[in-house]
C-alpha cells in the first residue's frame, strides 16, 4: 500500500485565522478615526455644558437682582412723607431710591438705596436707615456723588448697560428723559413731585443679543 500523507488541519487552520500586517493596520486606522470622532463628540457636549451652565448662573442671577428690584421698588417712599422730594432718580447705568423700611416694634424709617453698573458689574449699596430727614439729605447726597462708604453688594456680573424709564401718573406714556424728576432735597423747593407708580428696568448682558426686560409697581406696598 502507498502511504498518503498525513494532513494536520490544525495548523492549517491557525495559519488561516491569524491576522496580517495589513489587516492591523486598518484596524488601527479605524479605531483612531472612530476615537477621534468620540473626541471631538464629547468635547462638544463639554462645551454646551459650560455654556448652560453660564446662562443659567446668569439667568438666576438676574432673577435674584429682579427680585429685589421688585421688593425696593413696591417700599419706594411715598413723596407726601418726603416734603418737596421726588424719592427716585435715574441715569445711564444709575438708580438712587429711597424706601421705607418697616421692623417689629419700631416706627417706619427710611433709607438710601443705590443700584451701580460699574465696569460690568451690577451692585446694591443701602444706607442706614432713619428717620431724620437732614441726615437722611446728606445720605442721599452721598449717594448721588458715589461717596457711599457702605457696603456694595455684587448682584450680577457680565453686564454691559442698564436702561430704565418711568411711568407718571397723568403723563403721556413712558418717560425716558427723566432729569428733571431727579430729587433736589431743597427744603425751600415749592415744587410739587409727581406721582411716579412704575418702573421698566432693561438689562443688558455681555454675550446676549437680546435684553431682560422687567416692570415694577412703584410703592404698591
Amino acid at each position: 500500500m502507498r502511504n498518503r500523507p498525513i494532513r494536520i488541519r490544525g495548523a492549517r487552520s491557525a495559519r488561516q485565522s491569524g491576522l496580517t500586517l495589513v489587516e492591523l493596520l486598518v484596524a488601527i486606522t479605524v479605531l483612531g478615526f472612530v476615537a477621534v470622532l468620540g473626541w471631538r463628540g464629547l468635547d462638544s457636549i463639554v462645551r454646551a455644558r459650560i455654556a448652560l451652565t453660564s446662562d443659567l448662573e446668569q439667568t438666576r442671577g438676574m432673577q435674584l437682582a429682579f427680585a429685589q428690584l421688585q421688593s425696593d421698588s413696591a417700599h419706594l417712599a411715598s413723596p407726601y412723607i418726603l416734603p418737596n422730594r421726588v424719592p427716585l432718580s435715574t441715569g445711564p447705568g444709575r438708580l438712587t431710591l429711597i424706601r421705607t423700611v418697616f421692623t417689629d416694634n419700631q416706627p417706619t424709617r427710611l433709607q438710601v438705596i443705590a443700584y451701580r453698573v460699574n465696569g460690568g458689574v451690577l451692585t446694591r449699596r443701602e444706607s442706614i436707615a432713619t428717620r431724620d430727614l437732614r441726615v437722611l439729605d446728606a445720605m442721599w447726597l452721598a449717594a448721588m456723588n458715589d461717596t457711599d462708604t457702605s457696603p456694595a453688594v455684587v448682584l450680577q456680573s457680565d453686564v454691559s448697560a442698564m436702561t430704565m424709564r418711568l411711568w407718571v401718573n397723568g403723563g403721556n406714556g413712558w418717560l425716558t428723559d427723566i432729569g428733571m424728576l431727579t430729587p433736589s432735597l431743597n427744603p425751600g423747593s415749592t415744587a410739587t413731585p409727581p406721582a411716579l407708580t412704575g418702573l421698566e428696568i432693561t438689562m443688558m448682558l455681555r454675550g446676549r443679543e437680546a435684553g431682560m426686560l422687567k416692570i415694577f409697581l412703584l410703592g404698591a406696598v
